[in-house]
């Protein structure tokens, strides 16, 4: 059975930094896209970053841009976000997601059930 299982998130003050781990297994995710994405309240759930198997293809939506980071550990199945600089518009429940392509969510197979992080001001 595959699962994904998110941690690391918490609530924070604004400028604060916190680190996501999304823990794999079930299968070995080693040769598969891996991504988060987060949904605010109130909104649709939205694209943060992507990152390939290899590493050799990140993506970053504009508004992290320069403050968050993806990076994994293929051996250990593992993906994490470092988030520095939080902002209150961070606030959200962040999703890891595996085995899909670019930013779209619909094309990814695997989902967390997602970990929530809060940022006041």
């Amino acid at each position: 059975q595959v699962q994904l299982v998110e941690s690391g998130g918490g609530v924070v003050q604004a400028g604060d930094s916190l680190r996501l781990s999304c823990a794999a297994s079930g299968r070995t995710f080693s040769g598969v896209t891996m991504a988060w994405f987060r949904q605010a309240p109130g909104k649709e759930r939205e694209f943060v970053s992507y990152i390939t198997w290899n590493g050799g293809r990140i993506d970053v939506t504009g508004s992290v841009k320069g403050r968050f980071t993806i990076s994994r550990d293929n051996a250990k199945n593992m993906v994490y976000l470092q988030m520095n600089g939080l902002k209150p518009e961070d606030t959200g429940i962040y999703y890891c997601a595996a085995n899909g392509l670019g930013r779209n969510e619909r094309l990814y197979d695997y989902w967390g059930r997602g970990t929530q992080v809060t940022v006041s001001s």
